[in-house]
């Protein structure tokens, strides 16, 4: 394995920039996940390091090879699409071993590497049986299978489970989790889909028109946004932001969601956003000391039976996500808190607010 890094890529078509001056490492034995929106690049991002397109400026480097300009059957790279590509007709075994064919492997060697790939993903029982009688997720298996044995240095995934039912996608994203767990391979997965990123990798690399605005461990992406955009991506709903409804006063933070003035950092005076994401408030039906009255202005269940709230402090309205006995046993109104510690202040670039705000205590 190896790791992957690009160097000033970029890709225009005309006058468009599907990718600008993006420099990142893709760690050696990390499963990084490329996230964003239709049309962020991640896509074209995969694509330039896999060699299906070329870039318009910058390089990329598979371990201490520059393979820019080296052609895509030359790099070394295994790649699973959103359609399962197998060989049709034949059985799931048949189709693990001919690459092992093509790349000289002797039988011995090849049955023992199609025997543990099909444990690790779960197609033993089905090994002896054509790959047409495979539903759409179990040919997706054989896909992955087919790449993984050939031990590649590097593995891309474009949005594998992309086309397959729920319940299908749900047993896939628990095979990759495995698979991936135990190869410890370098792999780049591309995906819109939030709950697969947060499931699946160990490194988000989140995209938004044409650029990673963020790298980390997912719960920091989730948990410490660098800017507006990954607040609102991540999260179901997203962030709540606050573009009036506070102001920073010497060295207090003062707004009417705060039951009194908090301790800020110089910074802070160039905030122009105020963000909490709703699941991170405190609530409370009985009046506490410092929490503030909210008028509930909606309700809505959400996954897991909590409840979605909106709520409405003044003329400022936010979401909130409190227990299910809590919202179920609201009528009007709720008591609720902001805890410093889950506050965020942005600038006027919607960029993170290093040291805005002071630790509690």
């Amino acid at each position: 394995m190896a790791d992957v890094r690009v160097d000033g890529i970029s890709k225009y078509f005309g006058d468009f920039g599907a990718v600008k001056e993006v420099s990142t490492v893709f760690e050696e034995g990390t499963v990084t996940v490329l996230l964003g929106p239709s049309g962020c690049g991640k896509t074209t991002l995969m694509r330039m390091i896999v060699g299906l397109e070329t870039p318009t400026t910058g390089s990329v480097m598979i371990g201490d090879t520059d393979v820019t300009r080296v052609p895509t059957n030359k790099r070394q790279i295994g790649m699973v699409f959103q359609y399962p590509v197998i060989y049709r007709g034949t059985t799931v075994a048949r189709n693990l071993e001919l690459p092992l064919v093509a790349a000289k492997m002797d039988s011995a060697a090849r049955k023992k590497r199609i025997d543990e790939m099909a444990e690790i993903i779960g197609l033993t029982d089905v090994l002896e049986t054509n790959v047409d009688r495979l539903d759409n997720a179990g040919r997706q298996k054989v896909a992955v299978a087919r790449e993984v044995a050939r031990q590649p240095e590097v593995l891309l995934f474009d949005e594998p489970i992309t086309n397959v039912d729920l319940t299908s996608k749900l047993e896939l994203k628990r095979s990759l989790k495995q698979l991936f767990t135990e190869l410890r391979q370098t792999i780049i997965y591309v995906t819109h889909d939030q709950t697969e990123a947060m499931s699946l990798a160990d490194k988000i690399a989140l995209m938004n028109t044409g650029r990673i605005v963020q790298l980390d461990a997912p719960r920091v992406v989730y948990d410490r946004p660098d800017d507006v955009f990954a607040g609102w991506f991540l999260g179901s709903p997203g962030m709540n932001f606050l573009r009036t409804g506070f102001v920073v006063e010497g060295s207090s933070l003062h707004s009417p969601l705060l039951a009194s003035p908090i301790p800020v950092g110089a910074e802070a005076q160039h905030a122009t956003t105020m963000g909490i994401r709703p699941e991170q408030l405190t609530a409370s039906l009985d009046e506490q000391p410092d929490h503030v009255r909210a008028e509930i202005v909606d309700k809505a269940i959400t996954i897991g039976g909590r409840m979605l709230l909106g709520v409405k402090v003044q003329d400022l309205e936010i979401k909130a996500v409190v227990e299910h006995d809590i919202g179920k046993n609201a009528s009007s109104s709720i008591w609720i808190k902001l805890p410093q510690e889950n506050l965020h202040l942005f600038d006027a670039h919607d960029r993170k607010i290093e040291a805005g705000l002071q630790s509690v205590g």
